[in-house]
C-alpha cells in the first residue's frame, strides 16, 4: 500500500511538470529553431521529416504539440487538448 501512495505522489509530481501547456505553447515564434523550441517544450516525443523539412510531435494523442521546420525555422504550428 505505501507504494502505491509513493507512485501515486510520483505521477501527480510528473503531471505538473509538463511542458505541453498553452502558455508555452504561446511562447513559440515562427523562425525559431528545433533546439529553441526544445528549450521551450523540451525533446520531441516524435519526428518524421523528408525534402528538408521536418515534424516534430510533443505529447500525446490527446494532449499536443506539433511543429513544422523547414531548413530548420519553425513554420508551422498546432496544438490539440490544451
Amino acid at each position: 500500500m505505501r507504494w502505491m501512495g509513493i507512485t501515486v505522489a510520483a505521477l501527480l509530481l510528473l503531471s505538473g511538470c509538463s511542458r505541453i501547456t498553452q502558455d508555452n505553447y504561446d511562447k513559440l515564434e515562427l523562425g525559431m529553431s528545433k533546439a529553441d523550441v526544445e528549450a521551450v517544450i523540451g525533446r520531441a516525443d516524435d519526428c518524421s521529416g523528408s525534402m528538408g523539412t521536418e515534424t516534430c510531435v510533443w505529447g500525446t494523442d490527446q494532449r499536443q504539440i506539433k511543429v513544422g521546420f523547414a531548413a530548420d525555422r519553425a513554420m508551422l504550428f498546432t496544438h490539440k487538448g490544451l
